[in-house]
């Protein structure tokens, strides 16, 4: 179950309400309702679509809440508890106070977006109510079931209980009962399935499609698999059967297709030249169309060969990232890459915080929330959380870390923060446009600060500064690196720098000032109004100093009436 804490990036915590959507995405025609945990009073919820109040249902105690139907888009929902006289902080006759919060995404395109989580048990009996709220907690949509099945090369020829190529045991009324649980919770389950994998048991029959390395020897994974050309015919064939009877068997949504980033190019047992990247494209298209209806999932890993896969017929665009992308600023790269291939798929980046092991939970916790703010910023998401109460720390899913609290409500806050502001950030028409506004030539958008300094990149000790536009709205990332000595994203993080309160400069477009807005999912969850004032053709905006990532939305003032300007 949930465990009901509120706490800031810092960590410290205390008990309190929680708000949980009954399911990760809601279709357009669904009521849409938020159980309330722990609430022992009266109060109200309020419904928020990128800072505009949409609606105020009341609330009466613990349970479900209707919200009714709501239209195709993302909102945040808080709870107001209903603060009877002398209890409120200003000794009034009753008041309104903030008391939790949460988000919701209405969609029509159940592909459109892909907030990623994982399973790695599937030990017989074990309960499952807890990834189904991990579901909902953090919006997920998709969730990999990581190593469910028999062999790589065999998926379903374990019977109804076996144990895995690891000798990990497998339930099968496992998966399934896990399929159902994530499917109820509003989330589609992929199955893992490595495209080119072969174990010693199966090598006999797949040693004609080896990929050989220089020396003659098959390339392979540790020393139980050994890799087959994808493209091979006899393999794809097989391949792509195996997947479909993975569906008769286990109901499975889809498939996570792995591979390990190696070969770039071989020499086939029979003689042939393979160009790896040209076999997955042909591999991904061959089961999309014997499994049209089927959700899939590629990694790319280390970038390879994303330029390829991007555009082909797949659900989203996967990387998984190891050196040389170790800084900020090389995962913002890659993001960066991805949507320009990517046809408008979302982009998730498997970016596994290895620093959890060897640091503490404050400093990890740091570094995951820079690691966050650098992806979301750049329009992609972060797997990471899964399995009930688990994160990844090692490519093994198997070997995970179980979260502490302060992790958990990190990921729910900045994961509610993500989901709410999707139409600024996940968008595939967001472009970035720093180059065009940002610096002095420009001068039409930047921000100053009186105890730092502003980069166009991440930087050490400095404010990395980003401006993308999203529909009309110019919106301003500024990710604050003050205090820390190195930018890399799976390293123990100082505590955050104070660069003190922002100066936003903005050109105007007409008499009319701009609305200027910010959000922090560390301290200001939902967008609010900052002053403006005008500088002749610009505009002047004094802005909160940034936690780790602060979003400023611009919009420009209407343009109702030019006579007499």
């Amino acid at each position: 179950m949930i465990e009901r804490f509120s706490q800031t990036d810092d960590g410290a915590g205390e008990l309190a309400v929680v708000l949980l959507p009954t399911k990760a995405t809601y279709a357009p025609a669904d009521h849409v309702r938020i159980e309330v945990l722990g609430l022992t009073g009266d109060g109200a919820l309020s419904v928020w679509s990128l800072g505009e109040h949409v609606a105020t249902v009341p609330v009466h105690g613990p349970g479900d809440v209707d919200l009714g139907t709501l239209p195709v888009g993302t909102y945040g929902v808080e709870l107001n508890l209903v603060v009877t006289a002398g209890r409120d902080a200003a000794g009034g006759a009753g008041a309104d106070v903030p008391s939790a919060r949460t988000a919701v995404e209405v969609a029509s395109d159940v592909r459109a977006r892909l907030r990623y989580g994982f399973v790695a048990d599937y030990a017989p009996g074990r309960a499952v109510s807890g990834v189904a709220e991990l579901v909902r907690r953090l919006h997920l949509t998709g969730v990999q079931l990581y190593d469910w099945a028999y062999r790589h090369a065999d998926l379903v020829g374990g019977g109804e209980n076996y144990t895995d190529a690891l000798d990990r045991p497998v339930s099968l009324d496992t998966v399934r009962r896990l399929i159902a649980a994530i499917r109820a919770a509003g989330a589609r389950s992929f199955g893992y399935a490595a495209v080119y994998g072969v174990g010693r048991a199966e090598w006999s029959r797949w040693e004609h499609a080896a990929l050989l390395t220089p020396t003659g020897q098959p390339y392979g994974l540790a020393d139980f698999l050994s890799l087959v050309d994808p493209a091979e015919p006899s393999w794809l064939e097989h391949f792509t059967e195996d997947l479909a009877a993975s569906i008769h068997a286990a109901g499975l949504d889809g498939f996570h297709l792995d591979q390990y980033g190696y070969p770039k190019r071989a020499i086939r047992a029979d003689g042939a030249l393979v160009d790896v990247a040209d076999s997955f494209v042909t591999l991904i298209q061959a089961v999309r169309d014997r499994l049209p209806d089927s959700h899939l999932v590629f990694n790319n890993v280390n970038d390879f060969p994303t330029w390829r896969t991007g555009s082909s017929g797949q659900d989203g665009v996967y990387i998984e990232v190891w050196e040389p992308h170790l800084t900020l600023g090389s995962l913002g790269q890659v993001v960066t890459r991805a949507r320009a291939v990517g046809a408008g798929k979302p982009v998730v980046i498997a970016a596994y915080q290895h620093v959890y092991e060897s640091a503490s939970t404050p400093e990890s916790d740091l570094a995951t929330a820079f690691t966050m703010a650098t992806l979301f910023s750049h329009g992609a998401t972060h797997l990471l959380a899964g399995d009930g109460d688990r994160i990844l720390v090692d490519p093994y899913y198997v070997r995970n870390h179980t979260m502490e609290s302060s992790t958990a409500a990190l990921l729910q806050r900045w994961y509610d923060f993500l989901v709410e502001h999707d139409a600024l950030l996940m968008n595939p028409s967001v472009t970035e446009v720093t180059g065009a506004y940002a610096g002095a030539y420009n001068d039409d958008a930047d921000v100053t600060y009186p105890h730092a300094a502003v980069s166009g990149d991440a930087a050490t000790g400095a404010v990395w500064r980003r401006i993308s536009r999203a529909g009309d709205a110019l919106v301003v990332h500024l990710i604050n690196l003050v205090g820390q000595k190195d930018t890399q994203w799976d390293a123990p993080r100082l505590p955050v720098g104070d660069p003190g309160p922002g100066t936003l400069r903005v050109r105007r477009t007409g008499p009319r000032l701009p609305r200027v807005r910010v959000a922090d999912p560390s301290t200001t969850p939902r967008l609010v109004d900052v002053p403006v004032v005008a500088d002749g053709d610009h505009a002047v905006a004094q802005l909160p100093a940034p936690h780790v990532w602060q979003l400023v939305v611009i919009d420009d003032g209407v343009l109702v009436n030019w006579a007499g300007v």
